[in-house]
């Protein structure tokens, strides 16, 4: 069994206010003794390692130099913010890591007033560090004071649109305000697009050249790879205008790159800067993921994610699959059709392994595209790909498409152009917890004009409705399907597509009716198990598609049962708003159809189980059967003769 690491010092900071008294040597033990921690708490609650591991230095650092809660730190996406946790009086709570009632994996501004701002999705801490240099230059009322605003962000998510868009804004208000681009060359996936090539290396200009003497910032004074790297860029800077870097054309003052593993250049550095910016600051940290853990700096993605692992050998602790996961069932069958069809291309934001686009990408490299953390330019982008002839998939989490929708409207929607997206991750999704819960994606998508929008009962269906997708040429078309493993079904050789708008019967009854929309099919078969011991047969069918509606078996089944029922995993609004939608038109509830439908409930259901998360929606086997015999009037009898 490993033994817990030894941490004198770590253990005598309860709060930042702590490490004031620490000298720079010290500091430099502590941030050792946080690493050793921070991999051994991961070890036994699995989590986010690789990003925390790379910014151990840079959260000791911000912590001694900057005057926390006062000064607002705010951490990017924040998969980087475990350190911070253990600095900032949550080290004993730790073991709850992404569970039922613990800490939640990312920021939370209702865990900790040292987390000003929650995070989970990318790019946002310069809008928000913004907004917090603002609020105190204008008097706002804070309970934690106001003094400065500190947004740290990675290289991968500073690709992103809305990370620009605040920087120009930020650049010309002038407000003092610090940004720490944490340049580790590997967001979740390897980094795309130009801006990772500008930034292997960027120069220092006045007013802060000395600033650089005193990191030891020189290029001779770098690492041997940060060296080099510093030469190959710096013939690419004598092609960009004269008159700085491109930060600085925003507006920053810049500084750097040093090394983010060196305390003797953060820390000259972040006190210098504190002392004499007085407007908006860049500081340019390079930074290894997984920096200090030899198994996580070996993984290709920096140790991103783990399981539960042994900290001698790295190994991590995942339970066998009993079926093949709903993102592979994709993969291998967009890359099935792609062999057969050359006008298909792929589309992912910064995903590639999370979609299981990387086994298209492997197969066919110059038709799959990761455009790095864009989702806004990924939806327009295969807009254009579907306008010139192309069959574009669009592989996005629900969550992240969410940041798109704007162009699913009017770049897609309105043009009616055949854009096809693969909606991974949709319902709930345990440890992550609400951030990157796919609740919504069925309101917000079928509420469009000309839109198809359907759900996988089963990885089964999921083949077959990625085959619907790829032949269907006549606008926009989604579907959507689950983190995680299969059913367990019979597998079909190669999808078929299916007649658009077409539900299935699954299972003939009376009485009552259960309509399902999605992988909550399995839950409502266990239910109707259970009540067929009570003398309830209910009928089961499968809706397939939210939009268009299959209107002849909705009106079927209300009209040959006293009582319908429908089941999804989404917010209101979605499947079952449509379903209620139509039979009102149709004057169904005038002849006294009961009529429910269960959907997530009204809150942002925090981090659990997947299964403990679906007990507090009310969505899984057991609550559908007490809603049926709630509806037949049975459960007030059942409770009595209890």
């Amino acid at each position: 069994m490993t033994t817990d690491p030894k941490t004198p010092l770590l253990d005598e900071i309860h709060s930042p206010s702590d490490m004031k008294r620490l000298s720079d040597t010290e500091l430099g033990q502590l941030a050792a003794e946080l690493r050793a921690e921070t991999i051994q708490s991961v070890s036994k609650t699995g989590g986010h390692l690789g990003a925390g591991l790379g910014v151990v230095e840079l959260t000791v650092a911000l912590h001694a130099v900057f005057d926390a809660p006062r000064d607002k730190i705010i951490w990017d996406v924040s998969h980087q913010s475990y350190p911070h946790k253990i600095l900032t009086g949550r080290r004993d709570r730790m073991s709850t890591l992404r569970q039922k009632d613990g800490l939640s994996g990312f920021t939370k501004r209702s865990e900790s007033p040292y987390d000003p701002f929650g995070a989970a999705h990318s790019s946002t801490s310069i809008s928000a560090a913004l907004g917090f240099a603002v609020a105190r230059d204008l008097g706002g009322a804070c309970d934690t004071g106001h003094g400065d605003a500190v947004a740290v962000i990675g290289d991968g998510a500073m690709s992103a649109g809305m990370a620009f868009e605040a920087l120009n804004n930020a650049g010309a208000l002038g407000k003092r305000m610090f940004v720490i681009l944490n340049d580790n060359e590997m967001s979740i996936a390897p980094p795309v697009g130009a801006l990772s090539t500008y930034l292997s290396r960027l120069y220092a200009e006045q007013p802060f050249q000395e600033l650089k003497a005193a990191a030891k910032g020189a290029v001779s004074l770098l690492p041997g790879p940060f060296q080099e790297g510093a030469r190959r860029a710096k013939d690419m800077l004598k092609g960009l205008a004269v008159g700085g870097t491109l930060f600085e054309e925003l507006g920053f003052s810049y500084l750097g790159p040093i090394d983010g593993h060196d305390m003797d250049q953060l820390l000259p550095v972040l006190r210098t800067v504190r002392q004499r910016a007085t407007g908006p600051m860049l500081i340019h940290v390079l930074t290894k993921k997984g920096k200090g853990y030899a198994p996580a700096e070996a993984a290709n993605d920096g140790g991103h994610a783990t399981a539960k692992f042994d900290v001698a050998t790295g190994k991590q602790s995942k339970p066998p699959s009993n079926a093949p996961s709903y993102t592979s069932v994709f993969g291998r069958a967009l890359v099935d059709l792609a062999s057969r069809d050359d006008r298909i291309v792929a589309v992912t934001a910064a995903m590639p392994g999370g979609t299981g686009l990387n086994l298209m990408a492997e197969r066919y490299p110059s038709r799959t595209f990761d455009v790095g953390i864009a989702e806004q330019h990924a939806v327009t982008f295969c807009a254009g790909l579907a306008a010139g002839g192309m069959r574009p998939f669009c592989a996005l989490y629900s969550t992240f498409l969410q940041r798109g929708y704007d162009q699913v409207v009017h770049d897609v929607a309105i043009q009616r152009l055949p854009v096809r997206f693969a909606i991974d991750r949709a319902g709930l999704v345990g440890a992550d917890g609400a951030t990157h819960a796919g609740s919504y994606d069925i309101a917000f998508l079928a509420n469009l004009p000309g839109f198809v929008v359907m759900a996988a009962a089963d990885e089964a269906e999921l083949v077959h409705m990625v085959a619907t997708a790829a032949a269907h040429d006549d606008g926009p078309i989604a579907f959507r399907y689950p983190r995680g493993e299969g059913e367990g079904v019979e597998m079909p050789e190669r999808g078929q597509p299916l007649e658009i708008g077409k539900g299935r019967v699954i299972a003939e009854g009376s009485r009552v009716a259960i309509l399902s929309f999605g992988t909550r099919l399995g839950e409502v078969r266990k239910a109707a198990e259970a009540l067929s011991a009570r003398g309830i047969t209910p009928s089961i069918a499968d809706a397939r598609f939210a939009k268009p509606l299959d209107r002849d078996l909705i009106l079927k089944l209300a009209e040959d049962h006293e009582a319908l029922i429908t089941v999804e995993e989404g917010a209101v609004g979605g499947f079952g708003s449509h379903v209620a939608q139509l039979l009102a038109d149709e004057g169904v509830f005038d002849h006294g159809l009961k009529f429910r439908s269960m959907v997530l409930p009204d809150i942002f259901v925090d981090q659990a189980s997947p299964a403990d998360m679906y007990a507090v929606a009310g969505l899984g086997a057991a609550q559908i059967e007490a809603k049926v015999l709630e509806v037949l009037g049975v459960a007030q009898m059942a409770d009595r003769r209890a």
